[in-house]
């Protein structure tokens, strides 16, 4: 069914989905967007599952972004918020998905990766991986609204920095801002949500109605638009274009 992703299901009541693009270090594409909303969608629904994990397949990567092999020829403001808000609804859709989620960060996580795991409850990295916030090296800001979950999430000191720096950080590094949650050993991951799986599913799901409650009593999805837009405007600019094609001309 599923070409981008790898969805496998758990009789211990997790639902892992990993990012399927290795040779793409696990970029984001068009067709892993409409993918990843059907199987959320799908997990949204399904009483068996209890816990979503996201995670990148091979071990270079968790997810590098977005392909901007894919994207580079968007050019206005327009197309570029025809695709971030695109990425952004289903960004929303993560973050207010109705059990808890973990991002387990087997490899780097960087840009859109680093938005991607903010989406999530939880996140778990692999021991000295790589992971930042660089979209103000391409001359954009984060594009499909995982600033304004940052600001929920971590202290608004902490999460300027990590955002204004747009530098990569150590998976040790990120720890101490808060953003990590816990360094593990990638064949050790199931135990930090044990407990989780012991309860019913009504409880996880009641103390994440709490939660996104919260946020939708806070404005969220509109704070999230409104910054998908600001980055619509930033795409549009030639210092945005110059940079990706000095990326794309250095990977090269």
């Amino acid at each position: 069914m599923y070409n981008t992703l790898i969805v496998e299901k758990n009789a211990k009541g997790y639902l892992k989905i990993s990012f399927n693009r290795p040779e793409k270090r696990n970029a984001v594409n068009f067709q892993l967007m409409d993918e990843l909303g059907i199987a959320l969608s799908q997990a949204a629904s399904d009483k068996d599952v209890k816990v979503l994990l996201l995670t990148g397949e091979g071990s270079q990567a968790f997810c590098s972004g977005g392909d901007l092999s894919e994207f580079q020829n968007l050019y206005t403001e327009e197309e570029a918020f025809a695709m971030l808000s695109r990425m952004g609804k289903i960004l929303y859709e993560l973050a207010i998905f109705p059990k808890p989620t973990i991002a387990l960060l087997n490899g780097s996580a960087v840009g859109g990766g680093c938005e991607i795991a903010t989406a999530c409850d939880f996140r778990l990295a692999k021991k000295g991986i790589k992971l930042g916030f660089v979209q103000g090296t391409l001359g954009i800001t984060t594009g499909w609204g995982a600033a304004s979950l940052l600001f929920e999430k971590l202290p608004e000191q902490k999460a300027m920095k990590l955002l204004l720096d747009a530098k990569v950080h150590s998976s040790e590094d990120a720890k101490e801002f808060g953003f990590i949650d816990e360094i593990i050993d990638m064949e050790d991951w199931e135990g930090f949500p044990q407990h989780f799986l012991r309860h019913e599913p009504g409880v996880l799901m009641a103390y994440k109605k709490i939660l996104v409650k919260k946020w939708e009593d806070g404005g969220l999805k509109e704070r999230m638009d409104a910054e998908i837009r600001e980055c619509s405007k930033l795409w549009a600019t030639e210092a945005h274009h110059d940079a990706v094609s000095r990326f794309l001309n250095k990977k090269k």
